[in-house]
């Protein structure tokens, strides 16, 4: 199987959706389709030798294609992606409306209005000139309408075209010729202000692209600095940014410092220092201070490329609401034609009725019937939330994540790296024997320098770095006779004393552990810190607590969660002492510790039995079982980790938890978008349906109607751009 994709310029409404699909399915060879109205690009899967059968079947039905490249996969690549979005940048570059289409829409309008004159000012509706001036407008205005509508007639498609073009030559039929070119222009009005409409969803997502500069300056190999196109610049070299400038491409700060604004990429609103050793990425900006950076990814592959891969992949898979809606419009419209059928010929028949007022009242009937309004409104509210979850750094692979983020009624959050910073520090010095604290955080430091082991760094790092900045690096002891106590910790020796460093159980093997000893320890250990006791050979000098400290807003994200009525639940392999505490301090409900991975996928099945919904957040590695089995899987921290970017439903772009809640509160937002969207559709045709019947509404409003509509669903979608999402309890 190989998959084409191609951007078509003049599909973007699901009426040419429907057409591509009926007609490509007909080839041979051709075994899907994958349609994104917003961004025009359509993939086909197919086992055929070249595209030129698909290029041919497009252009049978009057679509403008251009090949693009075949897409190797559907994992959210950025060198894939940024390809295809060459293409749709080439394509993207002419005006969503051309001049020439205003000028002829222009006439169309005039005319029409100048029949519409002349018809109210006494002229006959039938008489030459104003056929004449209809007739013009029809041909400048509707040309492509019928068109379109031969089409359809052709491949047997009863799309709005179809029906407009035959609401048009009815009323030319019965004499109606300035009501007819009103119509025409009307709903190609109609559907040139829906173009532009759909073009700033686009936007929305093109904009992202925009924030990375075409041009990096590089170092050379002979050490001279020279501008190139970011997209010639390799993994390895130089590039130096200046304050204020955007950062070309990703990369590790090699000399320099500064603020980074990293807004585009994790939501972050305050700038993050940056300095030696410390990633930075494509499309963030400079605030002050010039630095120079090791690139990490060449430009398809930066994290900004992915993030705009990821939502373009996104907005091409339906979402519930967009597939029940495609569904209703499929049986919708034919039973709308066969009912106005009925309209046109029971009344005259069985009743006596005049057959030109009921064949009238059907012809608005059919303008009312194009279910346009209805099923733009779907994808433009969905990519509009994609978009805004997106600046918010918050990445969504597919809409069907979304708009289920609303059902989710519990989480269950690992505590390594999710709610804690997986970076263990030194949080307690307890002097036992009265000596200073310094004194004896010197000589464990001195100790554990010779040793591996995580704590052991922890109470290294502590010493060595002051917390007076102005402070140089404080010194070590030497240390002799270094020897590891497996499982218990480490000894040395030290200006010739003996000095133990290690954990309770090494205390109680010494027979040093008295109860004064015993009961620092307990304390500590209850408050899920691990616990190192320096000692000498007679006696317990110092207990240090080490702790994976809290991120600083893990606490507010857990009641956030409670607010939108969210149960939350802790699955972690620490102890349950560690995970009672750690829960304790941030107010998550149900603490569960001692857990491998199958038990934290037994823990998902019992929380998807009990609530149905259940959200999952890890790291997107260790957590994968319990990650795929969840509702939907959060990964944490993903700025930069192609695994995590690959493997999540949802990507927390940085290492901020409350974007959790964000996201929920942006799924029910979502959602209550999409369905005041489908009543407004369905309201609003149900009314003019109404006036049709009693013969109030004419065919220039029931256009007018169906234009509205669709504009207030699509603005009404693109609220979602702006619209400000706090996590807030439900009503």
């Amino acid at each position: 199987m190989k998959q084409s994709v191609f951007i078509i310029r003049n599909m973007d409404c699901p009426t040419e959706e429907a057409l591509i699909r009926k007609r490509l399915g007909s080839v041979s060879g051709v075994a899907e389709l994958a349609f994104n109205l917003v961004e025009r690009r359509l993939t086909v899967t197919h086992t055929l030798a070249d595209e030129l059968p698909i290029l041919g079947a497009l252009r049978a039905v009057g679509m403008e294609a251009v090949p693009a490249v075949p897409v190797r996969s559907q994992s959210w690549s950025g060198e894939v992606g940024s390809t295809v979005q060459g293409v749709a940048d080439r394509v993207a570059e002419r005006p969503a409306v051309p001049g020439r289409t205003w000028m002829l829409m222009a006439v169309s309008g005039v005319t029409a209005l100048a029949a519409e004159i002349l018809a109210w000012t006494g002229a006959d509706e039938t008489s030459p000139a104003v056929v004449a001036l209809a007739l013009l407008s029809i041909a400048t205005g509707g040309f492509g309408t019928l068109k379109k509508a031969w089409i359809a007639l052709e491949t047997l498609t009863l799309n709005m075209n179809f029906l407009m073009s035959i609401a048009m030559i009815g009323a030319v039929a019965i004499g109606e010729w300035p009501e007819a070119a009103v119509v025409i222009f009307l709903f190609a009005l109609a559907e040139l202000i829906e173009t532009l409409s759909l073009e700033r969803a686009k936007n929305a997502i093109r904009g992202l692209m925009a924030m990375t500069p075409e041009i990096a300056m590089v170092r050379l190999d002979n050490g001279e600095w020279t501008e190139l196109a970011a997209a010639e610049v390799q993994v390895g070299q130089t590039v130096r940014v200046k304050p204020g400038e955007r950062i070309p491409l990703d990369g590790v700060v090699t000399a320099g410092a500064s603020a980074v604004n990293q807004a585009p990429i994790t939501g972050e609103s305050i700038p993050v220092e940056k300095a030696l050793g410390d990633p930075v990425f494509a499309g963030t900006v400079n605030e002050r201070g010039a630095f120079e950076f090791k690139v990490t990814a060449n430009k398809g592959n930066s994290t900004l490329a992915r993030i705009i891969q990821a939502v373009q992949e996104a907005q091409g898979q339906r979402a519930p609401t967009q597939r029940f809606v495609d569904q209703f419009a499929r049986y919708y419209t034919p039973s709308v034609v066969v009912f106005a059928v009925l309209v046109t010929s029971v009344p005259p028949l069985f009743f006596g009725a005049a057959f030109l007022d009921w064949f009238y009242k059907a012809l608005v009937m059919l303008v009312i019937a194009c279910p346009c309004a209805l099923v733009i409104s779907t994808p433009v509210t969905v990519v509009s939330g994609l978009a805004s979850a997106a600046r918010r750094g918050i990445l969504v692979k597919g809409g069907v994540h979304l708009e289920n983020g609303r059902l989710i009624k519990a989480v269950a959050l690992d505590k390594t790296g999710t709610l804690t910073h997986d970076r263990l520090v030194l949080t307690n010095i307890v002097s036992l024997g009265g000596r200073p604290a310094d004194v004896l955080l010197q000589l464990a430091a001195s100790v554990d320098a010779h040793s591996e082991h995580p704590v052991a760094a922890a109470i290294v790092a502590a010493w060595q770095t002051p917390a007076n900045p102005v402070e140089t690096k404080r010194p070590l002891l030497e240390a002799a006779s270094f020897e590891s106590l497996t499982g218990c910790g480490a000894k040395a020796v030290i200006e010739g004393s003996l000095y133990y460093v290690g954990n309770h159980r090494l205390v109680e093997e010494l027979g040093i552990c008295g109860p004064a000893v015993e009961k620092v320890l307990l304390q500590l250990e209850q408050e899920g810190k691990t616990v190192v006791v320096l000692t000498s050979e007679i006696e317990a000098l110092c207990a240090f607590g080490v702790a994976d400290t809290l991120r600083g807003h893990s606490a507010e994200a857990i009641r956030e969660l409670h607010a939108l009525g969210v149960a939350s639940v802790m699955l972690t392999g620490d102890n349950q002492t560690t995970a009672r505490a750690i829960a304790a301090m941030v107010g998550i409900d149900d603490a569960r510790g001692n857990l491998l991975p199958e038990d934290k996928l037994a823990a998902i099945d019992e929380l998807l039995a009990r609530y149905g919904n259940v959200g999952m957040v890890g790291d997107g590695i260790n957590d994968a079982p319990a990650l795929a089995k969840a509702s939907i899987g959060f990964a944490m921290g993903a700025a930069g980790t192609d695994t995590a970017i690959e493997t999540a439903d949802v990507a927390l772009m940085d290492d901020d938890l409350r974007k959790l809640p964000a996201f929920i509160a942006l799924s029910r937002a979502t959602s209550r978008v999409l369905w005041q969207n489908i009543s407004l559709g369905l309201g609003i045709k149900v009314v003019f349906f109404a006036l049709a019947l009693t013969g109030t509404a004419t065919l220039w409003m029931a256009v007018f109607a169906d234009m509205g509509a669709s504009l207030l669903v699509v603005g009404n979608g693109l609220r979602l751009l702006t619209m400000s999402i706090e996590p807030k309890a439900r009503p």
